[in-house]
């Protein structure tokens, strides 16, 4: 039988606020515990909570982002349920009416060559997007026996965000949750740092036979923070599901934890339903209102947003659906982007993509480095590619030359310029001077000449090697390769 696996994202972002979403107390990571909770956040008697308009501007620019409904009335309910991270023995989150309502958000899926899929596109309709308030935190390995509560992240304002049961493969879960961190991040509204927990998702997670329209019972994965551990926990609750249903077994409805030591997920508890949770207006809050006004001020201070920019880039240089996305995986890459293409000039467009999509991100990776940290400016790669453009330098050779400038740091602008002429890195264009190369690697290659005129094509790849060995890579390569048939035929 053939399985069709359903996935929804629930992603907790946490809110670029300096105070929590009710009370005063800082939002800052890593404090010692229990220094950053205020009377409001140890649900004392007699304290009420305060909304910080700080959280709503974020969820509106969120929506506006997303093209989804503003609402202008929204409540808070009294989700309850008791553990002791939660002082308060209910959690203050938005049910019935959320701030932000539909929506959608555009994934660019890559090429999976296990499967022969090629890259492609899709629209995820997102469900909403609401307000809520985050728990605290259990403290189990410094306490023999006991448990310890930190009540730090009590209070820390969230917006969840959730989606439309659409996605069909771990693929497509992690290609809309990059999407999504890109956006959160793009905006301004979370610092999308998932080893603190500032970004996190769940996966509701079920499989069914093609073609049944019901949907199958799902498990939701809890508290995923990093796009590698997303895709093995559906990947393995896929494989969990599917192997349970063909075994004769039943899947049931619960919520489970993802162990990456042993790469597969557990039970945790039961899953809750709506009703199990008792929700209620908070009688502590009054409804949130906003006007158009609001909303107005909000789109007027909106950047242009990712998606926008992918098309320009896609329209004004003619670069892929794909490689625009790359370039807009945040706002410091297409910024350096942008710089390095207004710099090197639109024609060199493509090749500036393929530099950063390539060389540059693969140093950045290898260092741990965000592009705002490369050691190579946007100045510095552009004088590198005018000068692959202008013929002075090969591929290979630029190549070196970006390693030297990152190894060294270098911060003047010509540093290119400096490296090429200090190391006689020029290429070698002169005609006369590559056919006398060429006749001299004929010379000594005879079995090589023989080879290509009995039929193989490798031996032609051969001389090429030993001519450009022979300039020490500083040959035009185009001319060698003009030459060598020249000379063959």
């Amino acid at each position: 039988m053939e399985w069709e696996v359903v996935i929804g994202l629930e992603t907790h972002a946490q809110l670029s606020t300096v105070s929590k979403i009710f009370s005063g107390a800082s939002t800052q990571f890593g404090a010692p515990a229990n220094t950053q909770a205020c009377p409001v956040d140890l649900a004392l008697p007699g304290v009420l909570p305060v909304m910080n308009r700080g959280a709503v501007e974020r969820a509106i620019r969120f929506g506006l982002a997303i093209g989804a409904h503003i609402a202008p009335r929204s409540v808070f309910a009294r989700k309850n349920y008791f553990y002791p991270d939660l002082p308060k023995g209910y959690q203050i989150s938005q049910y019935e009416i959320p701030v932000v309502q539909g929506g959608t958000l555009t994934i660019q899926v890559p090429a999976n060559e296990k499967t022969g899929k090629d890259a492609y596109e899709k629209i995820v309709n997102l469900t909403r997007a609401h307000l809520e308030e985050d728990a605290g935190k259990s403290l189990h390995e410094d306490f023999a026996g006991m448990t310890g509560i930190d009540l730090n992240r009590a209070g820390t304002p969230l917006l969840e965000i959730v989606t439309e049961p659409e996605m069909r493969s771990a693929a497509e879960a992690v290609a809309y949750a990059k999407a999504l961190h890109t956006l959160v991040v793009w905006l301004g509204i979370c610092d999308g740092n998932m080893q603190e927990g500032s970004f996190r998702c769940d996966a509701n997670v079920s499989v069914r036979p093609v073609g049944q329209v019901e949907f199958g019972t799902r498990a939701e994965i809890k508290n995923l923070n990093s796009f590698r551990f997303l895709e093995e926990a559906i990947q393995y609750e896929v494989r969990r599901q599917v192997e349970l249903i063909e075994d004769g077994g039943t899947v049931v409805q619960e919520t489970r934890l993802y162990d990456p030591d042993k790469r597969e997920t557990r039970s945790m508890r039961s899953k809750e339903d709506a009703h199990d949770y008792r929700y209620f207006p908070d009688p502590d809050l009054m409804p949130l209102v906003i006007d158009h006004d609001w909303v107005a001020r909000v789109r007027e201070g909106l950047s242009e947003l990712p998606e926008a920019m992918q098309t320009r880039l896609v329209e004004q240089y003619g670069l892929t659906r794909y490689d625009a996305a790359g370039l807009t995986s945040s706002k410091a890459m297409a910024a350096y982007y942008e710089a390095l293409v207004g710099k090197a000039g639109a024609a060199q467009a493509k090749a500036a993509a393929n530099w950063l999509m390539g060389d540059v991100s693969a140093q950045l990776n290898r260092e741990s480095l965000d592009i705002a940290a490369s050691p190579v400016s946007s100045e510095q790669l552009a004088l590198i590619l005018q000068r692959i453009g202008d013929g002075t330098i090969s591929n290979k050779i630029a190549k070196d030359i970006f390693q030297a400038i990152w190894d060294e740091k270098a911060t003047d602008e010509a540093a290119a310029d400096r490296i090429i002429e200090a190391k006689g890195l020029k290429q070698i264009s002169d005609t006369g001077a590559l056919e006398a190369i060429i006749d001299e690697v004929l010379a000594a290659n005879q079995k090589s000449v023989d080879e290509f005129r009995a039929g193989k094509e490798k031996a032609f790849n051969a001389l090429i090697g030993q001519a450009m060995k022979a300039t020490k890579g500083r040959a035009n390569p185009q001319q060698v390769n003009e030459l060598l048939k020249k000379k063959l035929s």
